[in-house]
């Protein structure tokens, strides 16, 4: 068991106190909330599975892709503050799930199995590549080509259809429940990460299919002229049916996504549509100036899921400030409301200082969780952003190894699964699934990543 920091609460309010909380503040408080967060994860005890936290229901309430996504908070906590006392932990929990294939594809979960779901590992692993997290062993599956192994899979020609004119479904196997709706989350995860590879390797393929994703979603109405984005919609409807409800993750992946169009292609239309995404979520997702889950926080009727969505926009919205440095002055002060707002009312639980969900209050509101901590925790490091590395390519510092037809193949799930009932899925949210390109493009031609 690693030795995990306590440092005192007093930090929290400094934090709440003062328009400008020094670093070393900052830092502390961030320690304290990893600590509080890493409480959740039982994986590198005796007995309990590596990578994944208590789940999936009714084992425990979380699902696969959430240890993904905390292990790509934890990177960025690592990053952020230079805390490296949960790096051991972090590299055995990503390395443990990688699957046979080593495509994010573990056997024991592909019964269940969402592209986004399958997608949040690979941004984890594309956010290793990206701050140089400590490499693994060499006889290990190495960051850059794990994230490519996911992209590969994703746009392996058995992931799309014609139906609705192209893309990505929200479940992999067609026995799924899910598997008929198409939607934002599974596309704009391929386009985020289709945008990054694109930046580090220098491969232009991989931005031509991220716009190519990026247009489609745009065709079929899942995101408007005003830069809202919706949920998804059916096949069978031709995706005319399409969910209205909104969600902040969807926002903020299709963001950082823009931001790294721009900064690959220079292109002023990529500053238009980066522009319009901060603004449109500004405008749903921080009234106030503090984050806000739209779809459910009012009523609180949020899933486990959707309670761990305002820490990956805040995430998301400050690496944005550095991959497209214009953005900061309008950005960096909204996400430095939010997080103080977010620090305010952590003052729950027996330690006095445990984090809710419902930041706009100030108050404590009893609901408690990873993800809520996990808010938190990417609210308060992000503050450091300013004073941290750009994501590094492979020109300019990037160590990590890839492998341009990693997962090239194995992106299909044989036809023999038996069909899982709806609380058995595994879902990175919501009914949440985009794209297609004819993906032949995808192999074979990838030039030389690192």
């Amino acid at each position: 068991m690693v030795c995990l920091l306590r440092t005192p609460l007093a930090h929290f309010q400094l934090l709440t106190n003062v328009p400008s909380p020094s670093t070393d503040d900052i830092i502390s408080a961030a320690k304290t909330l990893a600590y509080d967060l890493m409480t959740y994860y039982q994986g590198n005890e005796s007995g309990h599975t590596p990578g994944i936290l208590p789940g999936p229901p009714p084992a425990g309430e979380y699902y696969w892709w959430e240890g993904g996504a905390l292990w790509g908070t934890m990177i960025d906590y690592w990053h952020l503050t230079g805390d490296d006392s949960y790096n051991d932990v972090v590299t055995q929990a990503m390395l443990w799930q990688v699957g046979p294939n080593r495509n994010y594809m573990p056997p024991n979960v592909t019964a269940s199995l969402g592209n986004d779901d399958q997608g949040f590992w690979g941004m984890s692993a594309m956010q290793a590549a990206e701050e140089n997290f400590p490499d693994p062993p060499s006889d290990e599956p190495q960051w850059l080509a794990l994230a490519q192994a996911v992209w590969n899979t994703q746009a392996d020609p058995d992931r799309h259809d014609a139906t609705c004119g192209g893309g990505l479904r929200w479940q992999i196997p067609f026995a799924n429940n899910g598997y008929d709706y198409k939607n934002s989350i599974a596309n704009g995860i391929f386009f985020n990460l289709g945008a990054r590879l694109a930046r580090y390797t220098g491969n232009q393929t991989y931005a031509d299919v991220a716009e190519q994703t990026w247009d489609w979603v745009v065709s079929v109405g899942f995101m408007d002229a005003d830069y809202n984005i919706f949920d998804g919609a059916h096949v069978w409807s031709n995706c005319t049916d399409i969910n209205r409800a909104q969600f902040s993750y969807n926002n903020g992946v299709f963001l950082l996504g823009a931001a790294y169009m721009y900064n690959f292609t220079g292109d002023s239309k990529w500053e238009d549509r980066l522009n319009g995404l901060i603004d449109a979520t500004f405008k749903v997702f921080f009234p106030n100036d503090t984050a806000y889950e739209i779809a459910c926080e009012e009523s609180m009727t949020c899933t486990t899921d959707m309670l761990s969505f305002k820490g990956y926009v805040h995430r998301w919205m400050a690496t944005t400030t550095q991959i497209a440095p214009f953005t900061a002055e309008k950005v960096l002060p909204v996400l430095q409301k939010s997080a103080q707002a977010a620090a305010k009312q952590c003052t729950g639980g027996n330690n006095g200082r445990t984090c809710g969900f419902g930041w706009a209050s100030g108050v404590f509101d009893g609901s408690v969780g990873a993800g809520q901590t996990m808010d938190v925790l990417a609210a308060v490091s992000s503050l450091l952003i300013g004073q941290s590395k750009s994501p590094v390519t492979s020109s300019d510092g990037g160590t990590s190894v890839g492998d341009p037809n990693a997962g090239v193949g194995s992106g299909s799930i044989g036809d023999d699964l038996a069909p899982i009932t709806t609380s058995d899925r595994a879902g990175a949210g919501v009914l949440t699934a985009v794209i297609v390109l004819t993906a032949a493009a995808a192999f074979g031609w990838m030039g030389t990543g690192k």
